[in-house]
């Protein structure tokens, strides 16, 4: 079994920082990708930034300059920092990593159960 825990929501005034944390534990052989994707309301989930496993980025263009996505291989864990957050940023947000369990089986997305992030003016 597998768990994505996300840890580092909240409430954050415009122009504040957040930084989210999301470490991976259980019977993991391989992560490769990881990421933050999140979800307002009304809205499709969408990524908002990954990092490959050999740390290689991609960020959302509503986030670029504003958000940094970083990896602890040693930890299995991944944060996002949010600075200059903006009230558009307020959404659900949920880790996503791609692990294999063992040696020969196929990589599997897994999910963190999402962590609430409120942006005020």
């Amino acid at each position: 079994q597998v768990q994505l825990v996300e840890s580092g929501g909240g409430l954050a005034q415009a122009g504040g920082s957040l930084r989210l944390s999301c470490a991976a534990s259980g019977i993991i052989f391989s992560i490769n990708a990881m990421g933050w994707y999140r979800q307002a309301p009304g809205k499709q989930r969408e990524l908002v930034a990954a990092i490959a496993t050999g740390s290689s980025t991609n960020y959302a263009d509503s986030v670029k300059g504003r958000f940094t996505i970083s990896r602890d291989n040693a930890k299995n864990t991944v944060y996002l920092q949010m600075n200059s957050l903006k009230r558009e940023d307020t959404a659900v947000y949920y880790c996503n990593a791609v692990i294999k369990t063992g040696w020969g089986r196929s990589s599997i997305d897994y999910w963190g159960q999402g962590t609430q992030v409120t942006v005020s003016s």
